[in-house]
């Protein structure tokens, strides 16, 4: 049941748009995957998938509309602009629809073509951005310039900063996980796109249960561009925050909410998911991979032996078969 519902305090068997089901998301026990490795720690994925557009970012994109909405930033045919590496859009563009708003997005040349076509078809307008622009450390403040010069008038959506993003987490994700597990999840896995899951949900539930680990996965040194290899195989959404200045880190990431960082690489993060898919009937996207990785990997330490671990499953892995995930690239 979304949190609107509950809010409401009425169960209605017809929704009256997507936003009313987004939330209240399964926890789904990875039990062919846990057996096979012989891991010690209960090992549960939180399916974001399941969303009605089909990822985590659901979740962020609705409480930006409806927190501009409520600051009367938002009026029909409105124009709604973010940078993006296609989940984000994607939610936006889909609520955008249902709620009578234009869509504009900035990705990199490198996103996954079926997230290209999902945002062209939801009516998306689409500027392509370089990879190899990404290789400043300024590129992000750079580019927001841009974007904000090309669109006047424009609501900016801002996911990297915009506090309603964390927000959503620690009133939803968090007490979802928390509910669900009935208190008894240790172990919190997640990536940082925004930062806004691990932040958010992280620190509701430390809150609960202050001896509660959040654990980081990020890529590894062969997943992120360089001036040697613009178009590595990467975890898409996923990026590194170990040893990056603060200054350059999404401003909705908590840099205090993590109590260890594990990197992983896109080739594990594939496999992963290929796996997942194999042995547990679960198509989820890379990010979801690279969670469960770093997941396994902490299971498979005796002192984690018998503690719930709860790894973030951020989307569907439909949105990568044409990205070489779970086959080599045509």
């Amino acid at each position: 049941m979304s949190t609107a519902f509950v809010e409401a305090g009425v169960a209605r068997a017809v929704a009256r748009d997507i936003t009313d089901v987004i939330g209240g998301t399964p926890l789904i026990e990875l039990g062919n995957y846990s057996r096979s490795r012989g891991l010690g720690a209960r090992l549960l994925g939180k399916a974001e998938f399941v969303n009605p557009v089909g990822s985590v970012k659901d979740r962020i994109a609705w409480a930006i509309v409806r927190d501009a909405e409520e600051q009367g930033l938002l009026s029909r045919g409105d124009l709604i602009v973010d940078v993006t590496s296609g989940n984000t859009g994607i939610a936006l563009a889909a609520i955008a629809a249902s709620r009578g708003y234009r869509t504009k997005f900035y990705l990199g040349d490198n996103t996954s073509p079926d997230k290209r076509r999902i945002l062209e078809a939801l009516g998306a307008e689409l500027v392509t951005i370089p990879n190899s622009l990404f290789l400043d450390p300024d590129a992000l403040v750079t580019l927001f310039e841009q974007v904000e010069a090309e669109n006047p008038g424009a609501f900016i959506a801002n996911q990297l900063g915009n506090p309603a993003n964390p927000r959503a987490h620690y009133e939803t994700t968090g007490p979802e996980i928390w509910r669900d597990t009935e208190g008894s999840v240790d172990v919190l896995v997640a990536g940082v796109g925004t930062g806004g899951t691990a932040s958010g949900a992280g620190r509701f539930l430390k809150e609960q249960k202050p001896g509660l680990r959040v654990v980081i996965a990020e890529p590894g040194d062969l997943s992120i561009p360089s001036e040697e290899e613009v178009y590595p195989d990467e975890i898409d959404g996923v990026h590194k925050v170990e040893g990056i200045e603060e200054d350059r880190l999404p401003p909705n990431y908590d840099v205090t909410i993590a109590d260890e960082i594990v990197q992983v690489e896109a080739a594990q993060a594939y496999e992963t998911s290929r796996a997942l898919l194999r042995e547990d009937g679960l198509l989820v996207g890379p990010s979801a991979g690279a969670a469960v990785w770093v997941a396994t990997r902490l299971a498979e330490r005796p002192e984690l032996a018998g503690t719930t671990i709860v790894a973030v499953l951020p989307d569907t892995g439909e949105r990568y078969l044409s990205a070489g995930v779970f086959a080599p690239r045509a």
